[in-house]
């Protein structure tokens, strides 16, 4: 994990659990999608802004390894870094940490800039690639 890193926190809802109370497995890529969203926030960046102005971020790559099960009722913290940052993609390290800050899942996700118009790499924005670079 790259030395800076975001953390989000999540609470499991019934919602998010199976029949058997344990956490569904796809739901611990909303829970990293949306830490990268807020670790973009934070950061001062809008997706939505971004969407207008024709560039989107979306997911390329990714490999999951569950460890351990989230249950309902759980306070969870997920991990956001930077792996590495190139020209028209970024490659994040994500953790979703309990309370004890045991590693019930951890991810690598590949995020291609694409323009929309075309749906095809385009370059990070050069002002944003300024912002990601500082958050590293």
């Amino acid at each position: 994990m790259s030395e800076s890193r975001f953390y989000w926190p999540v609470r499991i809802y019934y919602e998010d659990t199976d029949a058997g109370g344990i956490v569904y497995n796809a739901n611990y890529l909303k829970f990293m999608e949306r830490a990268r969203t807020e670790w973009l926030r934070a950061l001062g960046i809008e997706q939505d802004r971004l969407l207008a102005e024709g560039v989107a971020f979306v997911v390329r790559h990714l490999t999951l390894d569950l460890r351990r099960a989230a249950r309902f009722n759980d306070q969870l913290r997920v991990t956001v870094g930077v792996k590495l940052l190139k020209r028209v993609s970024i490659v994040f390290e994500q953790e979703i940490l309990d309370d004890a800050g045991h590693c019930l899942a951890k991810g690598e996700v590949v995020i291609a800039c694409v323009g929309i118009a075309q749906m095809k790499p385009f370059a990070i924005p050069e002002q944003l690639m300024g912002v990601l670079s500082g958050a590293r």
